[in-house]
């Protein structure tokens, strides 16, 4: 009985240690599909991992909240002005897909409009709207809580400048590449 207690304890310890766990990073957005899983309106399977290297922008809402609703209009205007910025607008709901399907069809807002089989508040999210940026690495970036005017000037220059960073970095680099050819 004891040898059994201590191969037990033997596995749970090296099993909960082992260096494939330890190997495997995720990022952000994938973090957030283990959170959550996520279907189409026709009930496919949608993986979030199919948007790496693109910044996503999910927006929860639901069809019932005034704010959320109130939104869309400057939402798709936003969707609409930051096209060559490599955006994903997605619109996260954990409405039934028939009820998401009539609000889509009766206010015609040409987003991708997903439901989520978890519920909102199980991820943590009690504020309705709330939107999460992720950048092109899939890195959160931005969490914003209730309504916002998205295509104000303000807000367009903020979304096109989540991933200066990483254009800044490359910037130099090639400077630096440039600089070293002309040396040799």
């Amino acid at each position: 009985m004891r040898s059994l207690v201590i191969i037990c304890c033997s596995i749970l310890f090296f099993g909960c240690n082992s260096s494939i766990s330890q190997n495997i990073k995720l990022t952000d957005l994938e973090s957030n599909q283990i959170k959550a899983s996520y279907v189409d309106l026709y009930d496919n399977k949608v993986d979030l991992s199919a948007f790496k290297g693109k910044k996503v922008l999910i927006n929860y809402w639901a069809t019932w909240c005034g704010p959320c609703i109130q939104e869309m209009p400057s939402l798709l205007k936003a969707q609409e002005a930051l096209k060559a910025e490599n955006y994903v607008f997605l619109l996260v709901s954990d409405e039934a897909i028939k009820r998401i399907s009539r609000f889509k069809d009766r206010k015609n807002y040409n987003f991708t409009y997903l439901k989520s089989t978890t519920s909102l508040a199980s991820m943590r999210i009690f504020t309705l709207p709330t939107t999460v940026i992720f950048n092109e690495d899939g890195k959160k970036v931005k969490t914003m809580v209730g309504a916002i005017e998205w295509d104000s000037k303000q807000m367009i220059k903020k979304l096109k400048a989540y991933n200066m960073k990483n254009f800044i970095v490359l910037v130099f680099m090639m400077v630096l590449i440039s600089c070293s050819k002309q040396e040799v």
